[in-house]
């Protein structure tokens, strides 16, 4: 009862600022709100991709995006679709089942790349079993066995740049200073782990 009268009497008030949009923020004007997972709280940030070379552990690619739903998919094809150019053939990556959409694995085959996902085959909410993008064409291989075991090396280089870099709080605004920084965190962590 005691809650309901704090409550209207709340609502009653003129408000004297207008509410801010969780979309823009006047500090870090391209930072959003971003929430990890359900049940957690939404925080401003930006999202870091790197790509990680298989043999050795290197960080080979790295940018700064947007948070939103779809921006490790797009971050992913962008960096890899450089990356096939350069390497003149096809090339095999290694991804966890968040990138298990059919969208996704059709855009990385069109740039000569092959896709090493984990296979999503969840239970919904409804009780359906997930239709996974990656069939057995793909698993068949021993490749993909290997690329599934390396592909969690890559949170090494995100846990060393929290742990001995400046990503685990940024002190820059805006995307541009925000990439500079975790690129350099991308170089200090090949220059560290591997003399």
């Amino acid at each position: 009862m005691e809650w309901t009268r704090q409550f209207c009497a709340l609502t009653l008030m003129p408000t004297r600022e207008p509410m801010r949009s969780s979309f823009t923020r006047d500090g870090a004007p391209h930072s959003r709100l971003y929430r990890k997972a359900a049940g957690r709280e939404a925080k401003l940030c930006y999202m870091g991709h790197a790509t990680m070379e298989n043999r050795h552990g290197l960080a080979v690619a790295g940018m700064v995006t947007h948070a939103n739903g779809t921006a490790e998919r797009r971050a992913s094809e962008i960096m890899l679709k450089a990356k096939s150019k350069a390497a003149g053939g096809r090339i095999t990556v290694g991804e966890d089942k968040a990138y298990d959409t059919a969208d996704h694995v059709a855009n990385l085959r069109a740039i000569n790349v092959t896709p090493h996902v984990t296979q999503n085959q969840a239970v919904t909410k409804a009780g359906k079993t997930r239709n996974s993008a990656i069939d057995e064409r793909t698993t068949r291989h021993p490749g993909y066995g290997m690329s599934q075991s390396r592909r969690a090396m890559v949170e090494c280089i995100f846990g060393w740049g929290k742990q001995h870099g400046t990503m685990r709080k940024t002190k820059h605004r805006g995307i541009g200073c925000v990439a500079a920084d975790f690129m350099l965190n991308l170089i200090a962590y090949n220059l560290d782990s591997h003399p």
